[in-house]
């Protein structure tokens, strides 16, 4: 392999955060693909935002806030088409985003480790492009298969380095489904479907749907399912703290940003933002549990091959429901698998970080993780980050 490309900084990831750091880098006057560069996995702009499902509005979803430098292009998704599908919105607004500020995204680039060099930091990375689109999409985006939860195969693809003086982490969590384990799962004869696997409501018509989670993603399947699937029911693993509100207030957004602030300076595993919030009543969810739709049973115990079953518990009786498919809406852990040779991760679960920069290596910042993951906090966090690295240079 011939020596490896050499930079200032390398940014893992083209989502939210990432377009945020890189626009604030450029307002230094960096330029990408000389100062730095941004890679990206996915096979075009948009983020997670693109693998949605169809069906998903930007106004049933989480509120999606602007990138800093958007209003320059006259775009804001306040002002966005609500009747398109949010993942043709986001990645039409990020794609002229990316235009606009001159990034020079290189995708679609699967970033495989980070290694620490001495004084520098090495990225490997596999260059996806040759690959044709249809095994792409065979494989599933993240190189999932469709049908299972199996690890992806050996990249074919030509492997490429990069040494960096910097790293900005911003890939995310949607590469990293978090799926529970419950006796009897590998038994099931139907499927398992995650969050990140869902198309669209037709795929299970007549059939007898399982949904599990608590959070926006498993009622907008419900809402969603209803009427197309035979049998419906929702289990959640706790309670629904279902607020009176249309949309979250500032206190609560507050108080779930301090919780994973927290969780991420003391190197924990990060608790989930609904847990933390509550889920406001928009009229359609209102509507939904005045019919008895949105009504979550509490989580089942275990999984037989065609259904899934509550044990005995006290005064509750055994109960069980048939089931087709399970669908796991069941969140997401950050994708910091290709950081592992750096050994940042806690014995408490996570990784400690504060202002957005590793605690354990000054080099290495994640941008988007913990209290940076929302929208807004990516925005604020893409300033933080540019700033520290600035200042640094």
């Amino acid at each position: 392999m011939s020596s490896p490309e050499r930079v200032k900084i390398v940014v893992i990831g083209a989502g939210q955060a990432g377009l945020s750091v890189a626009y604030y880098l450029r307002r230094f006057e960096l330029v990408a693909g000389e100062d730095f560069v941004m890679l990206d996995r996915a096979p075009g702009p948009g983020g997670a935002w693109q693998h949605r499902w169809s069906s998903l509005r930007l106004g049933t979803a989480h509120r999606v806030n602007d990138l800093p430098g958007m209003s320059e292009l006259g775009l804001s998704f306040d002002t966005a088409d609500r009747t398109l599908p949010a993942r043709e919105v986001v990645a039409d607004y990020y794609g002229r985003f990316e235009r606009q500020y001159e990034l020079r995204v290189r995708r679609p680039m699967d970033v495989r480790s980070v290694t620490n060099e001495g004084p520098d930091l090495l990225v490997r990375y596999d260059d996806l492009s040759p690959q044709p689109i249809e095994e792409q999409q065979a494989r599933g985006f993240f190189g999932r298969r469709r049908k299972s939860f199996q690890e992806p195969p050996e990249p074919k693809a030509p492997r490429h380095e990069i040494a960096a003086q910097f790293l900005v982490n911003a890939t995310g969590t949607w590469g990293s489904p978090f799926v529970p384990y419950y006796p009897g799962m590998a038994d099931f004869a139907g499927r398992h479907v995650h969050t990140s696997d869902f198309a669209e409501a037709e795929d299970f018509r007549g059939k007898n749907v399982v949904v599990v989670g608590g959070g926006t993603s498993a009622i907008g399947f419900m809402l969603e399912l209803e009427g197309v699937a035979a049998g419906l029911t929702w289990v959640s693993r706790r309670p629904i703290d279902w607020l009176d509100r249309q949309e979250l207030d500032l206190e609560g957004a507050s108080a779930a940003v301090a919780m994973q602030d927290e969780a991420a300076r003391s190197g924990r595993a990060l608790p989930s933002i609904v847990s933390g919030t509550g889920v406001p009543k928009s009229r359609r969810i209102a509507a939904g549990i005045e019919r008895g739709l949105l009504v979550a049973r509490p989580m089942f115990d275990r999984i037989a091959a065609d259904r899934v079953i509550w044990d005995a518990h006290g005064e509750s009786p055994a109960d069980e429901v048939p089931a087709d498919a399970i669908i796991w809406a069941t969140g997401f852990r950050p994708e910091l698998r290709h950081l592992s040779p750096l050994r940042l991760r806690e014995k408490a679960g996570g990784v400690t970080v504060g202002q957005g920069a590793s605690w354990n290596d000054p080099r290495i910042f994640l941008a988007g993780y913990g209290p940076q993951a929302s929208t807004i906090g990516a925005s604020r966090a893409g300033r933080m980050i540019a700033r520290q690295i600035m200042a640094m240079l």
